[in-house]
């Protein structure tokens, strides 16, 4: 999971691009970047941490040009090291940078493919210079001086036929413009906007709706699975499908927690969506307990927010918050390491003790992934003197990692893998756990005009989208993504810090 955006204006875009990554930044905390493109040449600015720490007045300053690119990272597998943070930059042809959200799933085989045969290099572990070869390759064998869009949707579509897996992209080719594109399960996000400029169009693709309407432009679509996009540097604007075979499958656990609530996600309210999970969850709740005991609601902040207060208007009893969330402590989730996880639990939730003790009290928290912060959690509730703790999930029980860009780790990592719910209950001390259904979840997210009807849906039922992932791919995942091997990654060589170093100073 990471944030992307990409800008072509009139005017220079290193403000704005920086305040869409600010907008972005719940999807990564890892590290930050921006490149743009003045006169054919690329300023580049990236750095390990948050995106107000990484870019200082000093670094807007020399960050000029109309066209540009940004990217917030956190990591899934690999060094957390600034060398792998993005965007990433080659110099042949043209001149391309380039900023990915997402995971290819035939990374190796492409690597292999782009030394022995395309001549290539790669300088990280990161599949996204993967991707930025292939792209360039592609490019370059064209053997044009100038592209015209034409150009460019030949090249995507000789790029969908090598690349397998989820990604959405953007791209600056110096002294052309814009590129995006995405998948062709549409897996993850990607949007564009359009804002009529006193010289001009302007447009913005980004992740999320958020950063595009929160700049000033009107939403104008999602970038439908396996399409194209190129925005040349005058604004002119074209589109093309170029994957040969698509279908709507985007990731459902962006609607649990990954997004903004105030995102529109092809077509979908998350906000609407997670108050639906709420109301269905309650649903089941008074199924399976019509007579429930259950004295007041409180969410785990924040996302869960939302589908808690549908909770507790639908069971008839108060939500309160219990929890004071810290603001300066990162999402947990997606922080590298169980340690520093496990540490930072207490020092972002405070309990308001008057909120627990003598109460029955249902927590509600979007999905359950490990279960240790819940325990956590749990413990801090009965600290607090409630009688009863029982937790709801607003997501299904999460038995399987995650393949397309979320840090789901290793399987033997996930909580409910190869436990019952009763299980997990007892794990994480709860007094009774109840899950949402996965029927329920993907109904949550239906009705409007949306053109979504079927999700990615891997980490709650195994199946996954793509049709490549055996259990080689799954070994393989996990001796990079379990604990232990992030806890590795933490020191970084010097050959890749000295990369980075160069490639700052563009």
């Amino acid at each position: 999971m990471c944030g992307i955006v990409g800008i072509v204006a009139n005017s220079y875009v290193n403000q704005e691009i920086f305040d869409a990554l600010t907008v972005l930044q719940h999807r990564g905390q890892d590290a930050a970047g921006m490149v743009t493109c003045h006169e054919g040449r690329f300023y580049l600015r990236k750095e390990n941490g948050l995106v107000r720490d990484v870019f200082r007045t000093r670094h807007m300053r020399r960050l000029i040009g109309n066209v540009g690119i940004g990217h917030v990272r956190y990591p899934t597998a690999g060094s957390s090291s600034s060398a792998e943070s993005q965007p990433f930059y080659v110099n042949s042809p043209y001149g391309i940078a380039l900023a990915h959200n997402g995971n290819l799933t035939n990374t190796d085989e492409l690597a292999d493919d782009l030394f022995r045969e395309d001549l290539r290099h790669i300088n990280t572990t990161s599949d996204s210079e993967v991707l930025l070869n292939v792209l360039a390759h592609e490019l370059q064998v064209l053997h044009k001086l100038h592209l015209t869009a034409e150009d460019i949707f030949t090249a995507l579509s000789k790029v969908y036929k090598r690349i397998r897996g989820a990604y959405a992209v953007v791209a600056v080719i110096a002294g052309h413009g814009l590129v995006a594109f995405r998948d062709p399960q549409g897996i993850r996000p990607l949007c564009i906007g359009k804002r009529d400029g006193a010289a001009g169009p302007e447009y913005m693709v980004a992740s999320e709706s958020c950063a595009i309407t929160g700049a000033g432009y009107k939403l104008l679509r999602d970038v439908v699975p396996g399409e194209g996009v190129f925005i040349n540097k005058e604004g002119e604007f074209a589109a093309r499908v170029c994957a040969e075979h698509t279908e709507y499958r985007p990731c459902i656990f962006e609607h649990v927690y990954l997004a903004r609530p105030d995102a529109i996600i092809d077509g979908i309210s998350v906000y609407k969506a997670r108050l639906r999970m709420g109301e269905l969850l309650a649903e089941k709740v008074l199924r399976q307990r019509p007579q429930h005991d259950i004295d007041v609601v409180i969410p785990i902040p924040d996302t869960s927010r939302t589908a808690a207060m549908q909770m507790a208007l639908k069971l008839g009893v108060k939500m309160r918050e219990g929890f004071v969330k810290n603001r300066y402590i990162g999402r947990t989730f997606i922080m590298p390491g169980q340690t520093i996880r496990e540490k930072s639990v207490r020092q972002k939730l405070s309990p308001i003790e008057l909120e627990f003790k003598d109460k029955v009290v249902l927590l509600v928290d979007d999905s359950i992934v490990r279960g240790t912060t819940s325990r956590q959690i749990i413990d801090m509730a009965r600290e607090c003197g409630a009688k009863k703790v029982y937790m709801a999930s607003a997501a299904p029980a999460i038995r399987y990692p995650n393949v397309y860009g979320i840090d789901m780790p290793a399987a033997r990592e996930l909580v409910a893998h190869g436990r019952t719910e009763d299980e997990v209950c007892a794990y994480i001390g709860a007094d009774w756990l109840v899950y949402q259904d996965l029927e329920d979840l993907i109904a949550s997210t239906q009705g409007g005009d949306s053109p979504v009807h079927h999700f990615d849906c891997s980490v709650f039922d195994g199946h996954y989208v793509t049709g490549d992932i055996d259990q080689t791919y799954f070994d393989k995942l996990e001796s990079m993504r379990n604990d232990e091997a992030k806890a590795r990654s933490q020191h970084p060589g010097t050959v890749a810090n000295e990369s980075a170093n160069m490639l700052q100073n563009l």
